[in-house]
């Protein structure tokens, strides 16, 4: 018997590896959203050796591809099938979701697996399957497909398949409702796709309350429990309801890179959180002039984070325009920051002129990197803030007819 190839590291610089329930659904449809990896070295880190094997697979496999990180950095591992087998071994520093991909032979060009970029033949269901780890052996054995797997040794994946099995009938019936918001966007029926999303954030909201905050309360030294956190937070961190459940973790999680860098995001969100003062910035309009937002203090405000490239953004816009035009004249205002790339200034204007965006605009075209997202902790967007007259902020993330109404409620007879 010939002995499986150890398998090395190829670099995959582009790749954003992403399990959809890391965050809510309804942002991968309705959002923009950035991906960032803190960076640190692996002086502390531990091996990781993974065994797999093979039974009955048709067609027959030929290359596993393994998705993971290094140091911050997204790579790509391969290694040879020989013998229905195959292995890889790896550093781990802190538990990680680990996302495995199979080539099979003679399946052509267009059977290679491209993960989560559009267009690939491969069937997620049939040739791709995920494992949450942390140090030590795991044994891997697939029976009749590649994603019907056995996987021994990981107290973390077990942890893992019993917080998927309580989300199952939620992620069920999320992903009727995304058939659902899809048709609806196909046809253009806004009327069908915003009642649709409606219905997404209120079962979204109960996954959170009925099953990850329990969760995380009952298991706070469970291996998933940070996973848990990571779902039950999303990109628009509630830190009164998320502190507390972070606070229960054991200290030698929150000693994990990752775990200490969601720290710091949720710093940021106390200090841009409902009723707090708006930090302070200044940026650069579209004439390359400062401006600051104290300017804008004695109108009621809104901030609101966008993109020319962001299809949800663009897609929200008309409604932000419709609430504009209507309040402009009653000590309303708006004022957009965009994360658009560098050298594509152009794109931006463009889209403010297409979009009939007749308000302030600032940018650093930093993309990801602006200034003031970060200081803010855009993670996704669109997203919003309202301020009141003095700087407070008052609401956020108010969309479509929630911004409507609440402007209503503030300003209508005035």
């Amino acid at each position: 018997m010939l002995v499986p190839q150890m398998c090395g590291l190829q670099r995959y610089e582009k790749m954003r590896i992403l399990e959809p329930s890391i965050y809510p659904m309804r942002n991968l449809l309705l959002a923009c959203l950035a991906f960032p990896f803190s960076l640190f070295g692996q002086d502390n880190a531990k091996p990781l050796s993974i065994k797999g094997s093979f039974k009955n697979v048709q067609p027959e496999p030929e290359w596993v591809y393994l998705y993971h990180r290094v140091n911050g950095t997204s790579v790509k591992d391969s290694c040879k099938v020989i013998d229905n087998a195959y292995t890889f071994t790896l550093k781990m520093v802190e538990p990680e979701l680990l996302a495995f991909r199979v080539k099979y032979a003679n399946a052509g060009s267009a059977k290679q697996f491209t993960p989560l970029a559009g267009g690939s033949t491969s069937n997620q269901s049939r040739d791709a399957f995920n494992v949450y780890a942390g140090d030590g052996r795991i044994r891997i054995n697939s029976t009749d497909s590649f994603s019907n797997v056995s996987i021994k040794g990981s107290k973390h994946h077990e942890a893992y398949l019993a917080l998927q099995a309580l989300r199952k009938p939620y992620d069920d019936k999320m992903k009727v409702l995304y058939q659902d918001y899809a048709k609806a966007n196909a046809k253009k029926d806004t009327e069908a796709r915003d009642r649709v999303e409606a219905q997404i954030d209120v079962l979204e909201s109960d996954l959170k309350e009925n099953v990850l905050s329990g969760y995380i309360q009952k298991n706070p030294s469970s291996p998933a429990a940070f996973y848990a956190l990571q779902q039950y937070a999303g990109w628009d961190i509630n830190p009164d309801k998320v502190e507390p459940l972070f606070n229960a973790l054991p200290a030698a999680v929150q000693e994990y890179p990752t775990v200490k860098s969601f720290k710091e995001q949720l710093e940021t969100a106390k200090l841009t959180g409902i009723g707090r003062m708006a930090p302070e910035f200044t940026q650069n309009d579209t004439l390359e002039q400062p401006v600051q937002l104290s300017s804008f203090k004695g109108r009621y405000l809104l901030i609101d984070f966008w993109a020319s490239w962001c299809g949800p953004c663009r897609q929200e816009n008309p409604n932000v325009v419709k609430v504009f035009n209507q309040y402009k004249d009653k000590n309303f205002h708006i004022l957009g920051i965009s994360l658009d790339r560098a050298g594509q200034k152009d794109k931006w204007m463009k889209a403010i002129h297409d979009d009939n965006l007749t308000w302030s605009h600032l940018s650093d075209l930093k993309y990801w990197d602006n200034a003031v997202s970060k200081q803010y902790g855009i993670r996704a967007i669109p997203q919003n803030l309202l301020l009141d007259p003095t700087g407070k902020i008052i609401a956020k993330n108010l969309r479509g007819e929630a911004l409507a109404k609440k402007m209503e409620e503030l300003l209508e007879g005035k």
